[in-house]
């Protein structure tokens, strides 16, 4: 999947807001605010249920890497997520 495209697939579901639970969130880090080196894929079933956390990193900024952004897409679809944030900028390592 193109890097645009799954970009604006991610953003659709983000502008969505919050609609209830299956819920995904995604957040960036890196060692510097204009480069993500890893973005963790936090998934919560339920209001109260555990947390479950996934990280994927690349040498390339994960924000334009065409196969970590499909891999996004994917984990929200097949997730039957109802909500999908993203923390905005990149959080320093």
């Amino acid at each position: 999947m193109n890097v645009d495209k799954a970009k604006k697939r991610i953003a659709k579901h983000v502008k969505k807001g919050f609609k209830g639970y299956p819920e995904v969130s995604l957040s960036y880090f890196g060692k510097s605010p204009d480069f993500a080196t890893e973005v963790v894929v936090t998934y919560i079933e339920a209001e109260g249920s555990e947390p479950q956390e996934q990280r994927l990193v690349s040498e390339t900024d994960v924000r334009d890497d065409e196969t970590i952004q499909s891999v996004l897409i994917k984990i929200i679809e097949r997730s039957g997520a109802a909500t999908v944030t993203e923390k905005s900028g990149v959080s320093l390592i």
